[in-house]
This record gives C-alpha cells, structure tokens and sequence, in this order.
C-alpha cells in the first residue's frame, strides 16, 4: 500500500466510528527532533510510538509514550515483565502493523486482523485533550480526541494497559 492509500483506510476508518479529526500534513518526519519543529502550532499531546518484539519473536509490542517523555528500554523491559524486548524489523512493522519505519502509529492496528500487537500505553495521556498520531503515512498528523484515540482501540479489539514509562531508577 501507498502512503496515500494508508492515509485513506485510517481516515475512512475514523469516518466509519464517527470520530472527528484535524489532519495537518508536513513532510516525513523521520525522528521525533523533526516532528517538533511541525508540531509546535499543533494544539495536541504528540508521542512517541515504538514497535518491539519479545526475544522469542512470537509477541509484538506497540509502546506509545508521550513526545517528551525519556525512553530506556530497560527499564521497559523490567516494568511490563516481557522479557528481553528488541526494536521489531521492517519486515514485522509491514507484516502486523502495515506500516514502514517512520510511519509506527496506533492507526496501524488496523492492519493487525489477528489482533497480535498488545498495546502499552504512557499513563501521562489520560490527561490529554486531544492526541496526534501518524496515519500510517509520516506526512501527516491525525489529531484526534484522546477519547477517540481509546474508542478507537476499544473497537480494535487489541489487547492494551496503561503504564509510567518513566527510566526506574535503581
């Protein structure tokens, strides 16, 4: 699938749930350094979203974490109990969440028929109003009511917890 055709299914997708969207196109922003020069007018919480996989390779994890927020993963892999976790290939990313690098985005879960990609999510965006994600094409933003955001991942079926992803200290 093309980035246009991405964009269209998450876009028609939130259409068919009846959830309201901004949509605010920039070019690819590969790294959160970048995204932050487009995303200072936007007014949403933006986040971080990494794709892992346990150390056997048969559990894939979505990590979404607030923009700002410090990421070790260690203290990731201590917290949510996994084992030992590794970023998941380029293959794994187009395989379970339909999307390249740069694109990783809790849209792709519309690509996961099978429900396989468990979902941790930063406890810090339950305070957002609204939240802004990738749809499944990194020229854009989707933002979205974070309401929405859990609607849309109700509907999804994926299984999902809430968690502080801040480094534990030792």
């Amino acid at each position: 699938m093309n980035r246009e055709e991405n964009r269209k299914k998450v876009l028609d997708y939130l259409e068919k749930l009846n959830i309201p969207y901004e949509i605010y196109e920039h070019p690819p922003l590969d790294t959160i350094e970048i995204a932050l020069q487009y995303w200072k007018d936007i007014d949403a919480t933006h986040c971080k979203n990494l794709f892992f996989r346990n150390h056997k390779g048969n559990r894939h994890y979505l990590v979404i974490i607030k923009d700002t927020t410090p990421f070790d993963i260690h203290s990731l892999e201590k917290q949510l109990h996994q084992g030992k976790l590794s970023f998941a290939s380029e293959k794994r990313l187009v395989k379970y969440l339909g999307v390249k690098p740069g694109s990783v985005s809790l849209f792709g879960l519309i690509n996961d028929e099978e429900h396989h990609v468990y979902v941790f999510l930063d406890e810090q965006l339950q305070q957002a109003d609204k939240i802004s994600f990738h749809p499944n094409d990194n020229t854009a933003s989707v933002v979205i009511a974070f309401s929405d955001a859990m609607k849309f991942l109700k509907e999804r079926q994926n299984g999902y917890e809430f968690i502080n992803p801040m480094p534990v200290k030792s």
